[in-house]
């Protein structure tokens, strides 16, 4: 099975089997990670779902939308590898990924 790796704000990390075709934003959730609020459920409305892709991963991911690129501009720790977790389905092109859970605004 596909996993991901999660970087939790106090530098811990995890490593959580991944479902194939659900979002990196689900997977992280149902691990039980609560500094993932995700407070929308995933309709690119929030940002509270705000993560960092680890850059040797950056060419696999689907490019970023006007709306999500907007919402990240919303937060004061954007930074060249944000994007919302909820906006990237995760395939087994992906397996090993790691997100970092940014800080809350």
């Amino acid at each position: 099975m596909p996993t991901l790796i999660v970087a939790k704000r106090d530098g811990s990390e995890q490593t959580v089997d991944a479902g194939t075709n659900i979002s990196v934003m689900e997977i992280v959730r149902d691990a039980g990670f609560d500094e993932l609020l995700a407070l929308c459920g995933g309709c690119c409305s929030c940002a509270t779902c705000h993560v960092y892709v680890d850059d040797s991963f950056a060419d696999k991911l689907p490019a970023i939308t006007a709306d999500e690129s907007d919402l990240l501009d919303s937060s004061d720790h954007r930074q060249a590898n944000s994007r919302l977790s909820c906006q990237i389905t995760f395939t087994s092109a992906l397996d090993g990924m790691r997100v970092t859970i940014a800080p809350e605004d």
